[in-house]
C-alpha cells in the first residue's frame, strides 16, 4: 500500500469518523436515488433490487431482478437497470427500465445485431436523455455469445449503437457522462495479469459519438475502479481499491475507498471504506450532497460538500 493513496486527505465536508452503515445485505451494487430520497440498490447474489426509504426502512422492490447490477435515474424519474449474468442463473443479460409513477417495466435492449449481451454492468444518462451502458463479461466466459465487450448508446428513439469496443478498451465497467453531453468517462478494469486499471475520458460530439480517447487516471497495479459518478464541478468519484487482493493479478497498493479525481486526472482525496469489495456509489439527499456507497454486504452513507451531477431534476446544488 503506497503513500500515494494512503496519505490522501478527506474531501471537504466528510465526517472524519468515516461513513456510517445505512443497511447491510449480501452483495450490494447499483445504488440510485430518486427525487424523494429513496435509495434503490442491487443485491445481486439474492437476485433482487432493494429500496431504502427515507424513514430508514428497507424492503424488496423487485425479486427476481434479472440479477440487476448498475442502475440510474433519468430526468423523467424512470429507473434504468443493467440486468447482468453474474453470481448464478437468472441473469437477464439486457437493459430494462421502470417507470415508478405507473409501474411500467419495459425491455430497452436485449440483443445487438441479433446476439445476446454478455452481462450489462453499469449505465448513465446524458443531458439529452441518451443512455450509455457497458457490457463486459466477468463471469463464465465460456457462456459468452457476444464476442465483443463494449460500450453502447441507446438513443431516445430506441436505436442502439456500439460506440466503444476492444481493442481500444479491455473490459468496460463503470461509466459516467457529463450533463452537457460533451464528455464520457469509462472505467476499464480487467482482472488479469497486466490488465487495464484505467479510467478513460472521451469527447462526445452532437450525436453522442466518442473521440479523443485519453487516460484520465491509472490505478495499476492495484485493484482499479468499479462504479463511478460525477459532482457538479466535474470531479470523478470512483469506487476502487481492495484490502485483500483476490489473486496475483492485483495488489493491495490501492486501499478501498471512494477516490475523488479531477477531470484533468489529479488525485484529490479519498473516502476510506472498511469493507471489500467496493462496487459503486450514488449522490442523493435534498441538496445532492449525500453519498451512498455499496461495498460487500453493506450500503454506506456519508455527506460531502459538493453536490452530485445527476439527471434527476429535483436535486439542486
Amino acid at each position: 500500500m503506497t503513500d500515494r493513496f494512503c496519505d490522501l486527505p478527506l474531501p471537504e465536508g466528510v465526517d472524519p469518523t468515516g461513513p456510517t452503515t445505512a443497511t447491510s445485505l449480501a452483495f450490494t451494487e447499483g445504488p440510485a436515488v430518486d427525487g424523494e430520497g429513496n435509495v434503490f440498490f442491487s443485491d445481486i447474489m439474492n437476485n433482487r433490487i432493494m429500496r431504502l426509504a427515507t424513514d430508514g426502512t428497507c424492503d424488496v422492490f423487485r425479486q427476481p431482478s434479472g440479477r440487476t447490477n448498475g442502475q440510474t435515474f433519468d430526468a423523467a424519474g424512470r429507473l434504468y437497470h443493467c440486468e447482468g449474468a453474474e453470481f448464478g442463473p437468472g441473469g437477464g443479460r439486457r437493459v430494462t427500465r421502470t417507470d415508478l409513477s405507473s409501474g411500467e417495466y419495459e425491455v430497452l435492449t436485449e440483443r445487438y445485431d441479433g446476439v445476446r449481451y454478455n452481462a450489462p454492468n453499469d449505465i448513465c444518462i446524458d443531458g439529452r436523455g441518451r443512455a450509455y451502458f457497458t457490457d463486459p463479461c466477468y463471469g463464465d466466459r465460456s457462456q459468452m455469445e457476444m464476442e465483443i465487450e463494449g460500450v453502447y448508446r441507446i438513443d431516445t428513439d430506441g436505436t442502439v449503437t456500439r460506440i466503444i469496443q476492444q481493442p481500444d478498451i479491455e473490459r468496460p465497467n463503470g461509466i459516467a457522462v457529463t450533463q452537457d453531453s460533451r464528455t464520457l468517462y469509462l472505467v476499464d478494469s480487467c482482472p488479469t495479469m497486466g490488465g487495464n486499471r484505467k479510467i478513460w475520458g472521451f469527447d462526445l460530439d452532437e450525436g453522442g459519438n466518442p473521440s479523443n480517447q485519453r487516460v484520465v487516471f491509472d490505478f495499476a497495479p492495484g485493484r482499479g475502479g468499479d462504479g463511478m459518478r460525477l459532482d457538479v464541478e466535474g470531479n470523478l468519484y470512483v469506487a476502487a481499491g481492495i484490502a485483500q487482493p483476490r489473486g496475483e493479478h492485483e495488489t493491495a497498493d490501492v486501499p478501498p475507498g471512494i477516490y475523488v479525481i479531477s477531470p484533468e486526472g489529479q488525485l484529490k482525496s479519498r473516502i476510506p471504506i472498511g469493507e471489500d469489495v467496493l462496487t459503486n456509489l450514488a449522490f442523493g439527499g435534498p441538496d445532492g450532497k449525500t453519498l451512498y456507497i455499496t461495498a460487500g454486504k453493506t450500503l454506506f452513507t456519508t455527506r460531502v460538500s459538493i453536490a452530485g451531477q445527476v439527471a434527476y431534476p429535483k436535486f439542486e446544488a
